[in-house]
């Protein structure tokens, strides 16, 4: 499975249970990426979707067991490190700023034996300028 998820500049995921940011142009992104492939999401991130669900959307909150190989997982409120074995790639897009947070992605890629393939830009709709990182599992 493919993850996305969005970050602080401390790799800050939530506060008091709530979302740092959002972004309509990071879901653009991401949907362009995942293409045909399912998204999977739970409920709470589903809320973020409220115009239109996409097609290839699944929600359910039990997705990072279900989700299967090239199979995108939209995660914002979900501890990763006991799936590390089912991940092909993880796709981080940093907000370029610190936000209040309690919550923190919980793996640490290059020590875990990731290598980040990919890095760019875009100016998204609430952030001036999103840093997009894909990272793949050393072989």
């Amino acid at each position: 499975m493919v993850i996305y998820i969005a970050l602080d500049d401390k790799n800050g995921m939530m506060f008091n249970r709530r979302r740092q940011s959002k972004d309509r142009v990071l879901r653009e992104d991401m949907l362009n990426d995942i293409g045909e492939n399912k998204l999977w999401f739970n409920e709470y991130t589903a809320k973020q979707f409220e115009e239109v669900l996409p097609a290839n959307a699944v929600v359910d909150n039990n997705f990072l067991d279900k989700a299967e190989k090239n199979d995108g997982c939209f995660v914002e409120n979900m501890a990763l490190a006991e799936y590390t074995g089912k991940i092909e790639k993880f796709v981080l897009y940093k907000w370029n700023r610190v936000y209040p947070a309690d919550m923190y992605f919980d793996i640490d890629l290059s020590a875990a034996g990731w290598k980040q393939e990919s890095i760019s830009e875009f100016a998204g709709s609430s952030h001036e300028k999103i840093t997009k990182e894909v990272w793949l599992r050393e072989v």
